[in-house]
């Protein structure tokens, strides 16, 4: 009976997203350099290196995740391969893990990362991403990087901007979450 559910599942999904399969061809290079001008324009003090250099890494961390994830489908359909056990990665928060672990191999002087969660206490699908900003600057003052939205096709937009999402920090999240576990343990 799981099997049928689970196979019902795919096959909903694959028949909903089947006509938006995302596109993980290599940024144009006009992409990269707008997402370094957003990020050198988050503060005075950023360097015009560090900006050029997490522009260039959120774009072809994003790319090559989408290679390693077989990123084939809509990312609605790739969670459910996921979530199947057909892929082995490719969930927003595996994206997250791995763009915020690269970016964090630069060692930038004059940005910050952060983590967010959208949507965790609500109906629709929890969402997770890596958030860049000046140095000392919360992230609600950065750009969300998220390469999930668009299945390794890099979306970048200002977190108080967002359309889709509200974000909340990461940590606040896990708090929320243990205070509920612990009330409930009670």
């Amino acid at each position: 009976m799981q099997w049928l559910k689970r196979s019902l599942v795919l096959l909903v999904s694959l028949w909903l997203f089947a006509c938006s399969a995302p596109q993980t061809t290599a940024p144009r290079p006009d992409k990269v350099n707008d997402l370094a001008w957003a990020i050198q324009s988050l503060g005075r003090n950023i360097s015009p290196q560090e900006a050029a250099r997490a522009a260039q890494v959120a774009y072809s961390e994003s790319a090559r995740l989408a290679v390693l994830y077989e990123i084939e489908d809509h990312p609605l359909v790739h969670n459910t391969k996921v979530n199947l056990g057909i892929k082995p990665r490719g969930l927003c928060y595996h994206w997250a893990d791995d763009l915020e672990k690269r970016l964090k191999q630069e060692g930038f002087e004059t940005l910050s990362l952060h983590r967010a969660v959208a949507n965790f206490d609500r109906i629709r699908l929890e969402h997770s991403t890596v958030i860049i900003s000046a140095r000392g600057d919360g992230m609600y003052e950065g750009i969300v990087l998220d390469p999930w939205r668009k299945g390794g096709d890099l979306t970048w937009v200002p977190t108080l901007e967002d359309p889709r999402y509200d974000w909340i920090p990461r940590e606040e999240v896990f708090r929320i979450r243990r205070e509920r576990r612990a009330r409930e343990s009670r």
